[in-house]
């Protein structure tokens, strides 16, 4: 039989004790000298540990609106800079109308449109007007962000909470897979993940006529704005009107940070806001540009306060006031920090799985892989006798090198996984099966012990790596495209086929190997 080399020893035992080491934090805490990067254990899945699932539509259409409606600005900013003048600018869905008022505008107007909007075809219409629709391929673009966008938006909230491996993945074009393990309030991760958290800062317009604008003339480049609902003395509710400046000075996106603080005017609870440097530098102008007057801050289309401007802050932060509970302004913080959804978000599918049910659904699992790891032990050491009890020693190790992987790389356990593992556990054994039967062919056909070991192992290690590499193209397969529980069932698919291939090919040569060296001549084999 040939040598079997010593540095193939080592590797095995020191993959052995980094397997052993990295599995331990799954069955047992660790002291504090352990290494960080063999102290994690396996998290556990939504249907394992319980916890939130939910299902959200984004209104991508929203989204394609709004961007439409921010050009209605840009248009209007565009005009007035070259001095074109206007009589209606207005958005309809997709299409954004430009009426000028003299014909003599027209051209140097439909030239600075089309330099300014190259994202829009542009076509004349009646009455000196342009109309201007988004191309669809734009249209559809902003749609694929947008849902982008929220899922990176709703990864930053759900992480404030302090879950931990929570699943967010895109379903279809406009849909969001929301599980949040070991969480089990749906309606406080709805109502934060629900949130748009748009944050606006506007100036008043403190010459424009309120009345006359709620009576129906609006000035043009105002909109009117109201607060939150108060409820009078005599129980009946009413709204404060702004009437406001349309442009938005500030918006959420230059927000760095967001703080609950105390407000020590009032006493009460309150959100600070720290601008990023583009933040800071424009509140910096604004401030100093428009000492007494007021601006208004707005959060979800709702003015929260307008406060008048005493003089020109620098520091590049504000505070939100609003009578908030502990638990209000911490949400708003985290909502604010982690950025405004780009549109509505609608929860269309929500189920909520309790502990207890992940905790028999952890039993069942461990069962099945206990009861599986038994029946495969007991044939393997009857059908092959002392060369099947290698192979359980073999399989033993996999299992261990299985935990220790995926424990090691950050795995989420599901019950798909645990799948997974399960047919690892036959698929393990498979290459010893090859390689035995190979080595008992070899002794039918007349060749000594040691020599039909070394072409048992030598003339099935092709067969064993075809099977294994087919199977493993596959489970790459199914974790690039699948999603969710498919994943799960791919991750340890993936981790059990190399490890398998692992120990089926060099661990059983080795203890193989090791037992028989000494040894100049064997008249027969266990097998």
């Amino acid at each position: 039989m040939q040598s079997f080399p010593r540095w193939k020893i080592w590797l095995i035992l020191s993959v052995l004790v980094v397997s052993v080491m990295a599995s331990l934090p799954n069955i047992m805490s660790v002291p504090s000298w352990w290494p960080a990067a063999l102290s994690k254990p396996m998290s556990l899945g939504l249907d394992l540990k319980g916890g939130v699932h939910l299902v959200l539509d984004v209104d991508v259409d929203k989204a394609v609106a709004h961007s439409v409606e921010e050009d209605v600005d840009t248009a209007r900013q565009a005009l007035r800079k070259a001095k074109i003048r206007y009589s209606k600018l207005a958005n309809d869905g997709l299409v954004l109308q430009v009426s000028i008022r003299s014909s003599e505008d027209m051209a140097a107007a439909e030239a600075l449109l089309k330099d300014t909007f190259n994202n829009y075809d542009i076509a004349s219409a009646p009455d000196n007007t342009f109309l201007l629709t988004l191309k669809q391929a734009v249209a559809d673009e902003t749609r694929k962000f947008a849902v982008d966008q929220a899922i990176e938006v709703i990864r930053g909230r759900i992480d404030a909470l302090g879950t931990t491996e929570p699943v967010i993945v895109k379903q279809g074009k406009q849909r969001i897979l929301v599980q949040i393990p070991g969480y089990e309030d749906s309606a406080h991760a709805k109502q934060l993940i629900g949130r748009t958290a748009q944050l606006e800062f506007k100036l008043v317009d403190e010459k424009g006529d309120l009345e006359k604008a709620m009576a129906g003339s609006i000035p043009p480049g105002d909109i009117i704005m109201y607060g939150p609902e108060k409820v009078r003395s005599n129980g009946q509710s009413d709204r404060q009107p702004y009437l406001l400046k349309r442009h938005t000075e500030l918006s959420g996106n230059e927000i760095a940070d967001a703080r609950v603080s105390i407000d020590s005017r009032f006493n009460e609870y309150a959100v600070t806001l720290k601008f990023n440097s583009k933040g800071a530098h424009k509140f910096d102008k604004l401030t100093a540009a428009h000492v007494g007057e007021r601006f208004a801050i707005i959060l979800e289309g709702v003015v929260n306060s307008a406060p008048v401007i005493r003089e020109r802050i620098s520091g590049g932060s504000a505070q939100i006031t609003g009578s908030f509970s502990p638990a209000e302004a911490h949400d708003l913080a985290i909502v604010l920090r982690a950025g405004a959804l780009p549109a509505p978000v609608k929860v269309v599918e929500e189920r909520s799985i309790g502990p207890s049910l992940g905790q028999d659904s952890i039993d069942q699992g461990m069962n099945s892989v206990i009861i599986g790891m038994i029946l495969v032990l007991i044939f393997m050491a009857v059908y092959y006798r002392m060369f099947g009890l290698v192979a359980n020693v073999a399989l033993i190790f996999n299992m261990v090198l299985i935990v220790a992987a995926m424990s090691m790389i950050g795995t989420t356990l599901t019950l798909p996984g645990i799948a997974g593992i399960v047919l690892t556990i036959g698929m393990a054994v498979d290459a010893n099966v090859l390689i035995f039967e190979r080595i008992r062919e070899e002794l039918y056909l007349g060749k000594t012990p040691l020599a039909a070991i070394d072409g048992g192992y030598n003339k099935a290690f092709s067969t064993i790596i075809d099977a294994n590499i087919t199977t493993l193209i596959a489970a790459i397969v199914l974790f690039q495209f699948g999603s969710g529980p498919v994943k799960g069932f791919a991750v340890t698919l993936s981790v059990g086929i190399l490890a398998s291939m692992f120990t089926a090919i060099t661990v059983t040569r080795a203890i193989i190997a090791l037992s028989t060296e000494k040894r100049s001549r064997i008249e027969k084999l266990s097998i």
